[in-house]
C-alpha cells in the first residue's frame, strides 16, 4: 500500500470542528494553544463555538482548517505514527498545500499560521467586493472551459481556478467575463454554471497584490526540505526543495490548482491510499470520482484516526 495524505482547503470548515480532538487529546489542544498564541487572538473559540460568519472569513478559515489538520496528525503521531516512514507523498487543496507542507516540516506551526493570516487578508484585500466573481461549470471538458475563458478574455480576466476533477471546474476573474463565460459553458453543453458565492476572485490574475505579498512573507519566514515530497497545486507533480516551493506558493495565488491532475498523477505513480487529513470530506469524494482505483479515506475523528492507525500501522 502506497500512501498520500492530502489536505482540505477553503469551504471544509465547519462551526465545532476538532472540538472534540482537543477535548480529548493534549497534543491536538496543544496545536490550537500555538495558533492561537502565533495570531495573537483566541482562534479557536471562533473555530470551536464560531459564529459561523466569521470562521468563514477568508483570514480565519485557512488557518483555522489548517489547524484542525495538524491537530489530526499530532494525534496520528502521538500514538506512534510517523509520516516519513509512513507517506510518500503530502498535497493540499489551495490553503492546504500550506497545511501539507507543515506536516512535512516545511514550516512550523506557527509560521504556517502567520502565513495563512498574511494570505487570507492579502486575497481579500486585493480586489475591491463585487468586482471579482467565480463560477462552477459542471459537466463540461476541461478543454472546453479553456474555450469559454479565452473568448470571455475579450472584455476581461477570466481563467480557471481549480479543476476538481469529476466533472467540476471553477472560474475566476472579473464580475462581467465570468459571467459571459458561464453563460457560454451553458451553450457548450455544460450541465450547469453556477455562480458562486465567494468574496474574491481566488486563483486568478486579480489576485496578483496578493501574490507579491506571499513573495515578501515567505522571503522571510525559516523553511526546510519537506520530509517527503509535495505534489504542488501549480505544478501537479512531486517537489522537495524548500526554495523551488516558495515560488509554487506565490505562483499558486494567481494560478490554477490542478486537483483532477494531482490525483491522477498518485494513481499513475502507484499511490493506492489517500488520507484526507483534517476537516470535511470534501477531497475523498473528489478522489473517488476522479479514480476508481485510488481509495479515499477521510480522517477527522477519534473513531477515524482509530481505523487509519490500526491500517497505517498494522
Amino acid at each position: 500500500m502506497t500512501v498520500a495524505f492530502t489536505f482540505p482547503g477553503q469551504g471544509s470548515q465547519t462551526v465545532g470542528m476538532g472540538k472534540d480532538l482537543a477535548d480529548n487529546f493534549a497534543e491536538a489542544r496543544a496545536v490550537f494553544e500555538e495558533v492561537d498564541e502565533a495570531l495573537g487572538e483566541k482562534l479557536s473559540d471562533i473555530i470551536f463555538n464560531g459564529p459561523d460568519d466569521r470562521l468563514t472569513l477568508t483570514a480565519n478559515a485557512q488557518p483555522a482548517l489548517m489547524a484542525v489538520s495538524i491537530a489530526v496528525l499530532r494525534v496520528l503521531q502521538a500514538r506512534g505514527f510517523d509520516l516519513k516512514s509512513k507517506v510518500s507523498y503530502v498535497a493540499g487543496h489551495s490553503l492546504g498545500e500550506y497545511s501539507a507542507l507543515c506536516a512535512a516540516g516545511t514550516f512550523s506551526l506557527a509560521d504556517t499560521a502567520r502565513l495563512l493570516r498574511i494570505r487570507g487578508n492579502a486575497m481579500q484585500a486585493a480586489v475591491p467586493v463585487g468586482v471579482g466573481a467565480m463560477a462552477a461549470i459542471i459537466g463540461l471538458d476541461h478543454a472546453d472551459v479553456v474555450d469559454v475563458c479565452t473568448e470571455a478574455l475579450a472584455i476581461g480576466a477570466c481563467q480557471i481556478a481549480n479543476d476538481n476533477g469529476g466533472g467540476q471546474i471553477v472560474i475566476s476573474g472579473e464580475k462581467a467575463p465570468v459571467e459571459k463565460a458561464a453563460e457560454l459553458a451553458t451553450a457548450k453543453g455544460a450541465k450547469r454554471a453556477i455562480l458562486l458565492p465567494v468574496s474574491a476572485p481566488f486563483h486568478s490574475s486579480l489576485m496578483a497584490p496578493a501574490a507579491e505579498a506571499m513573495r515578501a512573507a515567505l522571503a522571510e519566514v525559516a523553511k526546510s526540505d519537506p520530509v517527503v515530497p509535495v505534489v504542488a497545486n501549480v505544478r501537479a507533480a512531486p517537489v522537495k526543495d524548500a526554495g523551488e516551493i516558495a515560488d509554487l506558493l506565490v505562483a499558486q495565488v494567481t494560478g490554477q490548482v490542478r486537483w483532477r491532475e494531482t490525483v491522477e498523477w498518485f494513481a499513475a505513480n502507484n499511490v493506492t491510499t489517500l488520507y484526507e487529513i483534517g476537516a470535511g470530506k470534501v477531497l475523498t469524494g473528489l478522489a473517488r470520482r476522479i479514480d476508481k482505483s485510488v481509495n479515499g479515506i477521510a480522517v477527522n475523528t477519534t473513531t477515524d484516526i482509530d481505523t487509519a492507525l490500526a491500517s497505517l500501522l498494522g
